[in-house]
């Protein structure tokens, strides 16, 4: 199942289908086994992948303290492309040193989504594209954390 989706009903259903495919026991793509390794690692959201009919189309509000959780699993993807091709440039190196200091991927990724998030929001912000070294510097600030 190629994952190319054109809106965020698609996006999310991916999720589902993938998580669907997953505890079925299906074959999956190497994109696929990617978002359910994703999955497998935040068993909080499950149960959101089981109900489509009442995550598809929800809105969580970051005013109200809600985390969307279709867009925490898509930065940890983006995230895992960034290092799959080293870009921006440093950013394995980055990666690597959370790992040292946290001694988990998972939480090491979670590291870095909050720059990613922080990143991405300030060019939508701005209007313009994220802005790689700050992105970067915000990596490296937090190894020293």
């Amino acid at each position: 199942m190629p994952i190319q989706p054109d809106s965020r009903t698609d996006i999310r259903r991916t999720f589902v289908e993938v998580w669907r495919k997953q505890q079925a026991g299906e074959p999956l793509s190497a994109l696929e086994d990617i978002v359910a390794d994703i999955i497998r690692r935040h068993p909080e959201y499950q149960p959101l992948l089981k109900q489509p009919d009442k995550s598809l189309d929800r809105d969580w509000r970051p005013e109200g303290g809600e985390t969307n959780p279709f867009l925490h699993m898509g930065l940890h993807i983006a995230i895992r492309e960034q290092l799959s091709i080293d870009r921006p440039a440093g950013v394995k190196a980055a990666y690597a040193a959370l790992l040292k200091k946290t001694g988990d991927a998972h939480a090491a990724e979670h590291l870095m989504l909050e720059c990613l998030a922080e990143t991405l929001w300030r060019g939508q912000r701005e209007g313009r594209l994220p802005d790689d070294q700050a992105y970067l510097d915000c990596l490296k600030s937090r190894t020293r954390i």
